[in-house]
């Protein structure tokens, strides 16, 4: 399941970045058990959230749907930090051993989705 990008955009060659940077692709490879393990995660929640809306098209009793609600918050939060761990063990380690510019870019990036994720 390999999907290597060869094209570089013109800041990573002004960068002088590595013929398939994907930096501004913004594409991450993953290996077929991580995709695995990821898509089936998400589908469990989508399975959660379809469920979520069949109860209350039903007028399920709130509190039930509250906590079904609470449920795929925390299905979906975990995902993300799975997904932030990897950014950080892959992405942002190698730009760290890279230094320079692309290592501030990836730490801001990664800050912002903290942030984000922290809301």
């Amino acid at each position: 399941m390999e999907h290597k990008n060869t094209e570089t955009c013109a800041d990573c060659k002004e960068r002088e970045a590595t013929p398939d940077c994907t930096c501004c692709q913004k594409k991450k490879e993953r290996s077929d058990k991580e995709y695995r393990d990821l898509m089936n995660r998400l589908k469990r929640i989508e399975g959660q959230v379809r469920g979520i809306r069949q109860m209350t098209e039903n007028g399920e009793y709130c509190i039930d749907i509250l906590t079904q609600i609470s449920a795929a918050d925390s299905a979906l939060k975990s995902v993300a930090l799975l997904l932030l761990d990897d950014h950080l063990h892959h992405c942002v380690a190698k730009a760290a051993a890279e230094g320079g510019t692309v290592a501030d870019e990836k730490l801001a990036e990664v800050s912002a989705a903290i942030a984000r994720l922290a809301k």
